[in-house]
């Protein structure tokens, strides 16, 4: 199993963490990536609205690289996810959107026909590996766990293929419950994290921060668990901030990448796992395990 890989510009910048924990995952599930190296920023979406012939051209960029190799790209953000697989599904709907953006690659030498797929790792990880293929060695029992999707795992919908496969909006829950955590019934797991609007508007930032972190922790999880690293750098860097201005109480509870719930599981090295950078202590966490 084989994919062009997109690791997404934060997980080599503000969580390297989540790099290596999906590395040392990948390798023992033996999943072979072959990384695109010259491939642009997505633009998270922001670019999209200031010049949206821009912005799909730069992904269309990167749909047909992995075309080339002949291969489906696998990302570890959510919102990489969402941004490439919005370009998809509209050149794949307006051919001759396509040709316009093809006639600007071709100086460079490229030209997309619109067959990659874009899948994120949990993605992959229920569609094409298989859960019940994973090794647990540690069964994660005594912990519960709260799944927060981010935004762009879930909208809009038609381009990230849920008309087809509604179930991918359970597939979090289902990777939590294979390594035999207890997965919190968590109304906010859809919600927005507040990163969007961070810089423009802090305090509704905050306050979804402080609703959503506050909201799981209320309900008993030890943890909360989220595919995007955007959603990470928002929920465990600004938690504190937003716990004590919006509910008067502290940060305790740990936001956890996917792939570090899942090589703990595993059994992996904890120095690959990368659990000693987060903001929130993760400490509980592993003692627990």
């Amino acid at each position: 199993m084989k994919f062009a890989f997109y690791p997404g510009c934060v997980a080599r910048g503000g969580t390297p963490e989540l790099l290596s924990s999906s590395m040392a995952v990948l390798k023992a599930l033996d999943i072979e990536v072959e990384e695109l190296t010259k491939a642009g920023c997505t633009g998270a979406g922001v670019l999209q609205e200031k010049n949206p012939l821009l912005g799909d051209t730069i992904n269309v960029r990167t749909l047909a690289m992995a075309e080339e190799k002949k291969l489906n790209i696998m990302t570890l953000c959510s919102t990489c996810q969402g941004v490439l697989s919005q370009a998809n599904h509209k050149v794949k709907s307006d051919p001759k959107y396509l040709d316009q953006i093809n006639d600007i690659l071709k100086d460079e030498g490229y030209k997309y026909n619109g067959t990659t797929e874009v899948k994120h790792l949990l993605w992959i990880l229920v569609e094409d590996y298989g859960l019940e293929n994973i090794e647990v060695t540690k069964p994660l029992s005594n912990l519960k766990f709260a799944p927060f999707y981010g935004c762009y795992m879930v909208r809009p919908s038609e381009a990230l293929g849920f008309d087809e496969k509604p179930e991918r909006q359970e597939y979090l829950e289902k990777v939590i419950e294979a390594v035999g955590a207890v997965a919190i019934d968590f109304p906010g797991k859809f919600s927005c994290c507040g990163f969007p609007v961070l810089f423009i508007n802090q305090k509704n930032s905050l306050k979804m921060v402080s609703n959503q972190t506050g909201s799981a922790k209320d309900l008993g999880a030890d943890a909360m668990v989220t595919p995007c690293p955007l959603c990470h750098l928002n929920l465990d860097g600004y938690q504190g901030k937003a716990r004590s201005n919006n509910r008067g109480d502290k940060a305790d509870l740990p936001i956890i990448h996917m792939p570090q719930m899942i090589a703990l599981a595993m059994g992996l090295e904890t120095k690959d796992i990368g659990l000693g950078r987060h903001i929130v202590s993760t400490k509980e966490i592993l003692n627990k395990v």
